[in-house]
């Protein structure tokens, strides 16, 4: 199979014991190329749990996750956008600046010592304005609303162009509008590029609307997980 026609993500038998318990109970899922999939289920069946695995922040109990470009997330971090609830901004940096944090891991350290590039400023402006926060791209974080400090974390995600966007609960500061705007420009960002994406969502509309596809994880079930294509 020709790069282009791998699957962004694939996971083989995916066990994780955390507190006792084992997660995921052996899941199996093949992720295409812009395909954006919504992670649902209980509190504690999980979904986070997933995320970090993915991520190469937790380590894995049993089975398999692999990339397109191979291997798995310890040589695959610099591919991937992460979007997690606790948002690691910097608070007295400016919204701008932490956009562009997002391309830090994308070139070598020497690269930004005198500062980024106009041209990423001015993608980091445009990310922020199609996020409706432009008017707030020179203000410090500390100073921003929760869905604005968010909206933030979306955008530095996107600046590093990932293969794999993972994002945990990324609008659940943002009212109704905005929500949908937004899951609607990762949507369409992720079949303009290809880019995976898997988001954590607990709205049921908002799963029903952007959804290409739904993994429900649950907690204390003979069956740990299922899969629905829509």
């Amino acid at each position: 199979m020709s790069a282009p026609d791998r699957p962004q993500l694939t996971i083989q038998g995916l066990d994780v014991e955390r507190e006792g318990r084992c997660l995921m109970g052996g899941l199996n899922l093949t992720l295409a190329r812009g395909q954006f999939l919504v992670i649902a289920g209980p509190s504690g069946a999980g979904k986070t749990s997933l995320l970090s695995c993915l991520a190469g922040i937790l380590p894995v109990t049993r089975g398999r996750i692999s990339f397109a470009s191979g291997g798995g997330p310890e040589v695959n971090r610099h591919r991937l956008g992460l979007i997690f609830q606790h948002l690691l901004l910097t608070p007295n940096a400016t919204a701008e600046t932490n956009a562009l944090c997002g391309l830090l891991g994308q070139r070598p350290w020497w690269s930004t010592l005198l500062g980024f590039r106009a041209t990423d400023k001015s993608r980091a402006r445009d990310l922020l304005e199609r996020l409706e926060i432009s008017a707030s791209v020179h203000s410090p974080i500390r100073r921003l609303s929760g869905g604005e400090r968010q909206r933030v974390a979306i955008a530095r995600a996107l600046m590093a162009s990932p293969d794999v966007l993972l994002a945990d609960e990324p609008v659940s500061h943002l009212d109704p509008r905005l929500a949908r705007h937004v899951l609607g420009l990762l949507r369409e960002d992720a079949r303009a590029t290809g880019r995976a994406v898997l988001c954590v969502l607990h709205d049921e509309g908002l799963t029903e609307n952007f959804a290409d596809a739904v993994l429900t994880l649950r907690q204390d079930a003979p069956h740990a997980w299922s899969l629905q294509t829509r």
